[in-house]
């Protein structure tokens, strides 16, 4: 498997805390069976991102693990006015394993009235914008249409894997349920903060998602988009987006599209 969204590398934001619980974090993957992650520490309000400084504590560590398993870097990207001026500099700072898909975070207080237009502006800088567990955010939950909006517009989705689980509360989970049901989701991901309440997981969901929605999807979301994702390349499944913004009718089965290499 392949994690796109982990906060793995040490005391670079509110993920691991030393180059140890970094290490344990990273056996923790390996023992689940993930072969790649990308290290994505906040870029926010609280935390600055520093990008000479991610790739530093990346090599570090990547040291210390071998080829035991492959780390890039990105970065847990707040829609905000000054990272949206910041980031144009150099966009693919930012991006995951510095080519075109970039994890966006949404404060779960407010969404701001431009964020089509902000979105907008991170693809025309080549950038393939990835809304970060939107199934956490009551306000997304609440505001199915403007989710719907962001599909349509060319963005795609990550759930995280623990919401799946129940990590989240049940509002997560039923919300994670339904747009699998409804074929909308690109991505799961562990966003991995520690080794206790939010460790480096993917297997137990993975599980989950097999036996209800088939081997197929996956290894589609925790294999092959991520993987796609990790290497710039357009991603194998893309799910067909409602062609109108009603997410809380009945599912409707509808044809995907695979792409096999």
């Amino acid at each position: 498997m392949v994690d796109i969204h982990c906060h793995i590398l040490p005391a670079l934001d509110d993920g691991a805390a030393s180059v140890e619980e970094a290490l344990e974090m990273a056996e923790t993957g390996i023992q689940e069976g993930i072969t790649h992650v990308v290290a994505t520490p906040h870029a926010n309000s609280e935390f600055r991102f520093d990008y000479d400084a991610v790739c530093e504590r990346r090599n570090e560590l990547q040291a210390r693990l071998g080829d035991r398993l492959r780390l890039a870097t990105g970065c847990d990207f707040h829609l905000s006015v000054e990272n949206l001026e910041l980031i144009r500099g150099r966009p693919t700072n930012y991006a995951i394993n510095q080519k075109r898909y970039l994890l966006v975070e949404f404060a779960d207080f407010a969404i701001p009235p431009t964020a089509e237009e902000a979105l907008h502006g991170l693809q025309l800088l080549g950038l393939s914008p990835i809304i970060t567990h939107p199934e956490r955010n009551r306000l997304i939950r609440s505001q199915p249409q403007r989710l719907w909006r962001w599909l349509r517009q060319g963005c795609y989705i990550q759930v995280t894997a623990q919401s799946l689980l129940g990590k989240w509360g049940e509002s997560a989970r039923k919300q994670a349920e339904e747009w699998l049901d409804k074929e909308i989701v690109h991505f799961f991901a562990s966003d991995a903060h520690n080794t206790h309440h939010r460790p480096l997981r993917l297997r137990e969901a993975y599980a989950v998602v097999e036996a209800r929605w088939g081997e197929q999807m996956a290894q589609s979301l925790f294999r092959e988009n991520p993987l796609a994702a990790f290497e710039g390349r357009d991603l194998p499944y893309e799910p067909q987006i409602p062609s109108a913004p009603d997410l809380t009718a009945p599912p409707v089965r509808r044809r995907k599209r695979f792409i096999f290499f």
